[in-house]
């Protein structure tokens, strides 16, 4: 009767993660237990593909293959590896179970499948039952005639996904894998807005565009443009990844484009740029909105021309290099400002990609704190580590003006907070909503978040509380001079920044909240408004 119903489905027309969620619940509906899980080997871990009688966040989880010695065990063998209820073996999904949210395993069986396609290991089939001596002998054999439908299932997921990649792409690129859920590298989530995102990456990653990756700080720009360099015809050459922001301003012209022995004083040899080393691959410009200005002109001429001319030197070099860039800054305002050159804007943004915020991700938010979870109960040795019922609404309730770099450390700084208040590395860790230190008033309505679309400090400066509203009323009042546009602009953000820092007790973290702007991108933007000091006035 299973073997039906698992065949029926691999005749089916069914997208690859409807057909192993499916595949995971009929056989748990079979074998009466509490839990079954897909796990996919991917280097020396085991990441759920498909889970059905875990907590969500599970998903999000990647389990060290040398810290789980029953996960290691079933991968060891071809065949079925039963664990006795008396085996002293740690289980991995300890606190885990949606029926048993953060209390120890009882006496249970545990039975598990390695996968093997095409003549590789894949990964790992695994079932839990909370009963003891639920898994008999014939259950072992039952699993163990039950594997080939498990495989051909994964293998037919696996060349649905390849057949769907080359539709979208049109070329020889390397295959990504939606079917398993959208994890290649370090990116993780099921949400809609990152399954078009990938879909997005994987057909303009064949051009030799430009792009422009756009995003709020935390949003891992870095980790999509290493995806899209990966998927690329250069994925063999170099990607050289390149910090506008920590270029200082009188070496950045020889780290960009090199220099030759005697350019300059301490030039004892000749050396090539960034640019340079990246011949042939990729240069990944991050932060690209704090280019200097004399820099900016060199590089316009490196994309018009494909040529540097490194410093000292008579004659330029021919470079082939693909532009990746990325700002958490709206570059049209720059531009307009004049801090940005108009034809380099134009020559980067040739094809601009925004990145979803995270509160944009649906339930993106628990998968990736099931991730760091995980590995944080690794670097800690923790037995296991969880989120109880509360701390999960919170993070689904938080706004994360931070983003997946906030949640990582929401969830760093929690787990610590666990231990230091007594927490053992023996117990089943749960952290509870009040360790998270969220500031739920965001969402509240006492301070309103009206999320930017760009973290630009220009628009930021614009979205400013009705204290700074107040202080703009009362200079303008008390001032009738028409003032050019620039300075006009610069005293209405250091108002604004003053009124959100008094509002806040001098606060620079909550006053960047309220102004919608990163704060570390707040201190930029008032060192260059010069604004020095905690203690700040409207000038």
């Amino acid at each position: 009767m299973i073997e039906s119903l698992l065949f029926a489905d691999l005749a089916n027309d069914l997208p690859a993660a409807v057909r192993l969620q499916r595949l995971v619940s009929t056989l748990r509906a079979h074998f009466h237990c509490d839990a079954v899980v897909l796990l996919r080997l991917e280097g020396q871990h085991l990441r759920p593909v498909a889970i059905e009688g875990l907590v969500h966040e599970a998903l999000g989880r990647r389990f060290a293959v040398s810290q789980h010695p029953r996960l290691a065990a079933i991968l060891a063998r071809h065949g079925v590896t039963h664990f006795h209820h008396e085996s002293t073996l740690p289980d991995p999904y300890d606190g885990l179970l949606d029926a048993r949210t953060g209390e120890p395993l009882p006496v249970h069986d545990c039975m598990g499948s390695g996968l093997h396609v095409e003549g590789r290991p894949w990964g790992a089939l695994t079932l839990d039952a909370l009963q003891a001596d639920a898994f008999d002998e014939d259950a072992a054999l039952q699993l163990q005639r039950l594997t080939s439908a498990v495989e051909a299932a994964v293998r037919i997921s696996r060349l649905e996904s390849e057949i769907r990649a080359l539709r979208l792409s049109h070329s020889d690129a390397p295959a990504s894998d939606p079917a398993y859920e959208y994890d290649e590298g370090d990116i993780l989530g099921q949400s809609e807005a990152i399954v078009r995102l990938l879909d997005e990456l994987q057909v303009v990653a064949e051009s030799d565009l430009s792009v422009l990756l756009l995003g709020e700080t935390g949003v891992g720009k870095e980790l999509f443009a290493h995806r899209l360099h990966r998927l690329s015809r250069r994925r063999d050459k170099p990607l050289i990844h390149v910090n506008c922001a920590a270029l200082p301003e009188s070496l950045a012209e020889s780290e960009m484009f090199g220099h030759v022995r005697g350019a300059f004083s301490g030039a004892a040899s000749a050396r090539p740029g960034r640019i340079e080393a990246a011949d042939g691959g990729t240069l990944f410009l991050d932060e690209v909105g704090e280019l200097p200005l004399a820099i900016q002109a060199k590089l316009l001429r490196t994309l018009q021309n494909g040529e540097i001319q490194r410093l000292g030197a008579d004659q330029p070099r021919r470079v082939d290099v693909r532009v990746i860039a990325a700002t958490n800054r709206s570059l049209r305002e720059q531009v307009r400002a004049g801090h940005f050159r108009a034809d380099l804007y134009h020559r980067l943004s040739v094809y601009p990609i925004p990145i979803p915020p995270l509160r944009e991700r649906d339930h993106d938010v628990l998968l990736l704190a099931g991730r760091f979870l995980e590995r944080n109960r690794a670097r800690l040795g923790l037995r296991s580590l969880r989120l109880s019922a509360s701390a999960e609404q919170a993070l689904r309730a938080y706004p994360w003006p931070g983003n997946v770099r906030e949640l990582e450390h929401v969830i760093s700084r929690a787990a610590l907070k666990a231990i230091s208040r007594g927490a053992r590395r023996t117990d089943i860790v749960t952290l509870e909503a009040a360790l998270l230190d969220l500031d739920l008033e965001l969402n509240d309505g006492a301070v309103p978040l009206q999320p930017p679309q760009s973290h630009s400090p220009i628009r930021a400066a614009s979205a400013i509380t009705s204290a700074a509203a107040s202080v703009l009323s009362a200079d303008a009042a008390g001032s009738a001079a028409i003032l050019p546009l620039r300075e006009t602009l610069a005293r209405s953000q250091r108002q604004a920044i003053a009124a959100a820092l008094t509002a806040h007790d001098q606060n620079w973290a909550k006053a960047a909240r309220v102004l919608g702007i990163d704060s570390s991108n707040l201190h930029k933007l008032a060192r260059r408004l010069g604004m020095k000091g905690d203690a700040v006035t409207a000038r």
